[in-house]
């Protein structure tokens, strides 16, 4: 019996179809200096100033800890916050933290300096679908010979069935190309097991036992994994730096 397949183990950097950041973040900062030989802080203000606008903040006399800073000039706070608070600081600016999410790491994508210009970055960056683009053209040089002749074989057979294996195959025949419909994307565990109700070591598993070659099943995974809806081989595209060639 052979063992269950495990999903490689991938680095957002590593995988060459990440693109894009999803679930974009907007937080509000206040940049705090407090200390001559220190470099500025950034806490985000408290829960009971967060009405307060800007121009309320900024070079303002502040508290803070290591979670959240409360202007101490000109507001009233109740004697057992305050006592919640050590350090007291400057609050040089506010700043508007925008961070999104690339395979389920948050990354720092910038700092801007009003809610307006982090609200036009963050909407510059978003598509209606919340993606970048979705299909890819990448060479047949990725994949082994048996895995296009087995993608070949598939979509030149018209007796052929919907596969069953979140992925359907379908042929592109003015340019000698095969493309593959990705469903259920992304294929991580947390989103397999909601709409599948298994991992993807599952799905990897039904993929071999159905004689997918392995090397097409990793480029599929690669792609899936990056929210890949289409992806399409052809003998003409061009190669993509830091997936495996054959």
């Amino acid at each position: 019996m052979n063992p269950t397949p495990q999903a490689p183990t991938l680095l957002g950097a590593s995988n060459p179809f990440a693109r894009g950041y999803d679930n974009l973040h907007i937080e509000r900062l206040l940049q705090i200096a407090y200390a001559n030989d220190c470099p500025p802080c950034f806490r985000p203000v408290h829960d009971t100033q967060a009405h307060l606008p800007d121009d309320a903040l900024e070079l303002f006399p502040c508290l803070f800890n290591d979670d959240v800073a409360l202007i101490s000039k000109g507001q009233s706070i109740p004697d057992e916050l305050e006592e919640c608070f050590q350090s007291t600081g400057l609050v040089r600016q506010v700043i508007y933290n925008v961070t999104g999410e690339m395979l389920d790491e948050r990354h720092h994508v910038g700092d801007l300096y009003s809610l307006e210009e982090a609200q036009a970055m963050v909407h510059r960056l978003s598509f209606d679908t919340g993606h970048y683009s979705r299909a890819w053209e990448i060479s047949t040089a990725h994949l082994t010979d048996e895995a296009l002749r087995h993608l070949e074989s598939w979509v030149g057979n018209f007796d052929s069935k919907p596969t069953g294996l979140l992925f359907e195959p379908f042929a592109l025949p003015d340019c000698n190309g095969v493309g593959c419909k990705l469903i259920g994307t992304p294929w991580t565990d947390d989103n397999l097991v909601k709409i599948e109700g298994n991992p993807y070591s599952s799905l990897r598993q039904e993929q071999l036992d159905a004689g997918t070659p392995e090397a097409l099943i990793n480029v599929l995974y690669l792609a899936a994994l990056a929210d890949v809806r289409l992806l399409i081989f052809d003998p003409d595209a061009a190669v993509l730096d830091g997936l495996a060639i054959f």
